[in-house]
């Protein structure tokens, strides 16, 4: 009689996150990318995603928050991702073109200013603010620029003089290009002119 064979056991980890970007991997797959409360930033797969009848389908949408369980990967920043529970769509923000590209910047920022999975709960908290703020009001100039300034002070990233998107592009070598789409979708400044 032979011994069994090793038993695999699978460590699950969870936490509550918004879908801050997705990418395609291959032909039924996909790449979600997360802002959790928990663990920060996280990119998990979701194998068969784009099946008709995943578990997944409806799910995995652009700013949804939801509780997610997940296996850590040992090998890679790419971990499997297994349930998805939503809590909230968000769908509002898909209302017009400019929540829709305000809220990407947003989320972009965050992967442009954050080390992938180190807890940052307080920026996971200004995410969810900022999206509640788009689900209620249409996007605007002030909008953006609030989140540029509650991130610069939340990163410690701020100086006294400076505004706070040119202390962001200081910090991490230049802001993502959707910042300059959102603001010419916001049309001049009537401050600045």
């Amino acid at each position: 009689m032979s011994a069994p064979g090793p038993i695999s056991i699978w460590v699950m980890d969870k936490a509550r996150g918004i879908v801050i970007r997705i990418t395609r991997l291959g032909d039924t797959s996909l790449i979600v990318h997360w802002c959790t409360e928990e663990i920060g930033l996280l990119k998990t797969v979701a194998k068969g995603a784009r099946r008709p009848r995943s578990p997944f389908a409806g799910k995995l949408d652009l700013f949804v928050e939801a509780d997610l369980v997940w296996v850590p990967s040992r090998k890679s920043e790419l971990h499997i991702l297994k349930e998805v529970e939503v809590a909230d769509f968000h769908a509002e923000i898909r209302r017009g073109y400019t929540e829709t590209m305000l809220a990407s910047y947003f989320g972009q920022l965050l992967e442009k200013m954050v080390e992938r999975e180190h807890p940052v709960p307080e920026l996971f908290d200004l995410l969810r603010r900022a999206l509640g703020y788009l689900v209620k009001f249409p996007a605007d100039r002030r909008a953006l620029l609030h989140y540029e300034r509650q991130l610069a002070e939340l990163l410690g990233v701020g100086h006294e003089g400076l505004n706070a998107g040119a202390a962001l592009e200081r910090a991490c070598g230049g802001l993502p290009r959707a910042r300059m789409e959102c603001m010419s979708l916001f049309g001049k400044d009537p401050e600045t002119g």
